[in-house]
């Protein structure tokens, strides 16, 4: 791979890109339209991704002395991070979306060093219930859009169904007999045609691309200065401890892709440059960012495990992120075909957490009662806020977000498990000994 030329990998790069291009145009889409951004602020927030997409991968690949765990990996947003960060700009205001990331990245970098021992607090049980209420939660918000977007007069209209139905059987299709490629970037391709489809409709306007720039410079703090809520950086903190969990896994399986041992210094180096890239995209407002495991999965397939590919596909974004008029066709995509895609990409997301929970051990009494309080909890709350706002202000700081208050059942009640069983093994070895 030494040999690879600056032609054949910067063409591998672009397949690293159309990989992971549909999560990470989704994201600020589906953020910045439930906040009530114009299209305007839209586009921007696509723009910005993007370009931080490609810092972020950039940080991940170049390895110094205290970021970068120099492996072929591509960062984007977090679908975690996507229930999250509308809750908080629902309840508290975009500002604080960004206040919260930068306080959020600061805490991952200064512990960086030291989360394999707090990496214990998260076991299966207690990661997967994270995972899973995350993924649930989001799920309303891909049955909005399916039926047209909230408000619409003509909500659940058999055109807007038709679209989405389209869109998932396209994503089933391709994943089910696909090429490598087109399994890859199966979502991007199915998004693309259901909104070709819905433009012969006559359901899209082409005009604001015409009217877009070709360029435009990012700019620090677009949205405002951030704001900084003790509700939304624990919740961020949350995202991001559950994100260093998954990239850890992540790190490892590349590592044994492309035969390198890692060692504790590499992880450390790459949950700092996650940290950094969180923190950098609180102060241009854009996302937390994460190792994406389709672009591993790619790196597999094609057997090409080679840094220099990733750096071009890391250019290639930032390229991306300076261009409106891309940011502003993705804008574009109607809402029923990117409530299809959606509505696979969230179920995913509760399906990994799912996937997680089945490493746990169900005959345990305990494991069953920490995960049903820690579902229960969370959705109940997800479901009815007003539940706890009668609560003090000092104790809805924990409440107010049905991600926190889920975690904090699931953790606190694994704890209180655990320190219950080691005080039962205690107790029997005395008796052991004594007799």
């Amino acid at each position: 791979m030494k040999s690879l030329s600056n032609l054949k990998a910067a063409g591998l790069g672009l397949q690293h890109v159309l990989a992971m291009y549909t999560g990470a145009a989704i994201v600020p889409l589906i953020v910045g339209s439930a906040i009530g951004l114009s299209g305007e602020g839209l586009a921007y927030l696509v723009a910005i991704d993007l370009f931080m997409c490609g810092i972020a991968t950039l940080l991940q690949v170049f390895v110094t002395k205290y970021t970068g765990v120099g492996l072929p990996v591509v960062l984007g947003c977090t679908f975690t991070a996507v229930g999250p960060m509308i809750a908080i700009g629902s309840m508290q205001g975009i500002t604080a979306i960004y206040g919260a990331l930068i306080a959020s990245g600061i805490i991952i970098l200064l512990i960086s060093g030291l989360f394999s021992r707090i990496a214990i607090l998260f076991p299966p049980v207690v990661l997967g219930s994270v995972v899973t209420i995350i993924g649930i939660s989001l799920i309303p918000a891909a049955i909005n859009d399916i039926g047209g977007g909230q408000g619409v007069k003509d909500f659940g209209d058999f055109r807007y169904l038709g679209l989405a139905g389209l869109t998932i059987a396209l994503i089933l299709i391709l994943n089910r007999y696909g090429t490598v490629f087109s399994k890859a970037a199966a979502v991007l391709i199915a998004v693309l045609i259901g909104t070709l489809v819905a433009f012969g409709m006559g359901m899209i306007d082409f005009s604001p691309v015409a009217d877009a720039s070709w360029f435009q410079m990012v700019t620090p703090f677009y949205f405002g200065a951030p704001t900084f809520n003790i509700t939304a950086i624990l919740t961020m903190t949350l995202v991001g401890l559950v994100s260093m969990v998954e990239s850890t896994g992540v790190f490892l399986t590349l590592g044994e892709i492309t035969d390198k041992k890692l060692s504790k210094q590499d992880l450390a180096r790459g949950y700092r440059a996650e940290g950094a890239a969180t923190i950098i995209g609180g102060i241009f407002n854009s996302f937390p960012y994460t190792t994406y495991s389709q672009n591993v999965g790619l790196v597999q397939l094609t057997g090409v495990k080679t840094r220099k590919v990733i750096i071009f596909a890391g250019l290639f974004l930032v390229i991306l992120g300076f261009l409106p008029k891309v940011a502003t066709f993705t804008t574009l995509i109607p809402k029923p075909v990117l409530g299809g895609a959606m509505l696979i990409m969230f179920g995913t997301v509760a399906a990994s957490g799912i996937r997680i929970l089945s490493r746990v051990d169900f005959a345990k009494n305990d494991h069953v009662l920490t995960v049903a309080l820690s579902l229960g909890v969370g959705l109940g709350i997800s479901m009815n806020p007003a539940i706890v706002s009668g609560l003090p202000e000092q104790i809805r700081v924990l409440t107010d977000s049905p991600i926190v208050a889920g975690s904090l059942t699931a953790l606190l009640l694994n704890g209180l498990f655990r320190l219950a069983d080691r005080k039962q093994r205690t107790e029997d070895e005395q008796f052991a000994k004594a007799e």
